[in-house]
């Protein structure tokens, strides 16, 4: 599978505003992500890949939210909606960190509605 990004390291305005598609996830949920992806998809290669790739876990840990809102019911919930608000920060901040160096970062387990 080849990458979407060009072999050019992305400027630092690029890999800012691709960590913060990934850091707003955190306190968003999708809409910063969808935000800055549709602001700077067309300007900018490392966003638009990034901005998408941020896109699809966030919608991918609010259907995960979903799922075990509905499993608070049978109690197994209660122990996984901490684990998806744990795993999402922690994901979140290691895809701002390669973001912020440059690097493609891809989420673990994400649905890619986004491509």
């Amino acid at each position: 599978m080849t990458d979407p990004v060009p072999s050019a390291a992305p400027g630092t305005d690029d890999c800012n505003m691709a960590m913060l598609a990934h850091l707003l996830g955190i306190v968003s949920s999708f809409i910063g992500a969808l935000v800055i992806w549709l602001l700077k998809k067309d300007q900018s290669p490392f966003v638009d890949d990034q901005g998408k790739e941020a896109l699809n876990f966030q919608i991918t840990v609010l259907l995960g939210y979903m799922v075990a809102g509905f499993l608070t019911f049978l109690l197994i919930g209660f122990v996984l909606i901490p684990l998806v608000m744990v795993a999402n920060f922690i994901l979140c901040i290691l895809a701002a960190v390669a973001a912020s160096k440059g690097r493609s970062y891809r989420y673990p387990l994400a649905i890619r509605l986004l491509r």
